[in-house]
C-alpha cells in the first residue's frame, strides 16, 4: 500500500493511464451498447486478467434552475425505467449519440425536447463515469439557467410520453437526496453539486467547453 505525501496530494487529479491490451473482442452489439472481453495486464510483468464492460456513447445532463439567489428551483421528471422497473425522478437527460456532436449542444436539444425549455447561461457542473468498472459511460451535467419557453413543444414517444415534471427547491431536493427518496445518479449528483456551488457562490464554474476526461 502506497500513500502520496503532503506534498503530492496537491496533484490528486483523474488522468488517462492506458494499460497493454494484448486481446480484445466483442461479445455482442446491442441498440446502445455492445459488451467487450479484453484481456489487459493491469500491473507490468504480470500476465493478462480478462475484463468485461460495455462500450457506451456517453451522455449528458442538465440541472435545470429558476428562481431568484438563494431561492432556486429545479426541475425533474418522473419517468419509467424498465431495467430497475421503477418510476425514477431524474434531470433532461440524453445520449451522446450523434458522432463529432457538441455536448453542450446535446443537452440544449435535451433541455428542448423533454422539458420545451431554452437556458440563455449555460456552465458545466460536474463529470463522472457512471459505473467504471463495467461501462466507458462518460456524463457531463451541465448547469442551466436564465430560461425560456422553446419556440415549439416536442412530440415525445415511449417513456417520455408518459413523463411527469415538478419544479422543487434546490433545498427540498438535497433532503430527498439524503432520505433516499431519489436515487437516479445523474440527479443525485447534480443536486449535490449544484447545492455545494450555490454555497460557493457559484465561483468557479467550469466553461460548457471545459476539458474533460472521456
Amino acid at each position: 500500500m502506497r500513500f502520496l505525501s503532503p506534498q503530492d496530494a496537491v496533484t490528486i487529479e483523474d488522468q488517462h493511464s492506458p494499460r497493454t491490451v494484448t486481446k480484445s473482442e466483442t461479445v455482442w452489439n446491442g441498440r446502445i451498447v455492445d459488451m467487450i472481453k479484453d484481456h489487459v495486464i493491469v500491473v507490468e510483468g504480470q500476465e493478462p486478467v480478462v475484463r468485461e464492460y460495455t462500450r457506451h456513447p456517453g451522455a449528458v445532463a442538465v440541472i435545470v434552475l429558476r428562481g431568484e439567489s438563494g431561492g432556486e428551483e429545479l426541475l425533474l421528471e418522473r419517468q419509467y425505467r424498465h431495467p430497475v422497473k421503477a418510476e425514477l425522478w431524474e434531470i433532461p437527460a440524453g445520449l451522446l449519440d450523434v458522432p463529432g456532436e457538441d455536448p453542450r449542444i446535446a443537452a440544449e436539444r435535451e433541455l428542448a425536447e423533454e422539458a420545451d425549455l431554452v437556458a440563455d447561461r449555460w456552465d458545466v457542473l460536474v463529470d463522472y463515469f457512471t459505473s467504471p468498472g463495467v461501462s466507458t459511460e462518460p456524463l457531463r451535467i451541465f448547469l442551466a439557467r436564465e430560461l425560456h419557453d422553446a419556440d415549439e413543444a416536442f412530440e415525445r414517444e415511449d417513456e417520455e410520453a408518459t413523463m411527469e415534471y415538478a419544479w422543487v427547491s434546490l433545498d427540498d431536493a438535497l433532503t430527498m437526496v439524503l432520505d433516499g427518496r431519489l436515487h437516479n445518479p445523474s440527479a443525485i449528483i447534480g443536486v449535490l453539486a449544484a447545492h455545494a456551488a450555490r454555497a460557493r457562490g457559484w465561483a468557479g464554474m467550469r466553461a460548457t467547453d471545459a476539458p474533460w476526461l472521456r
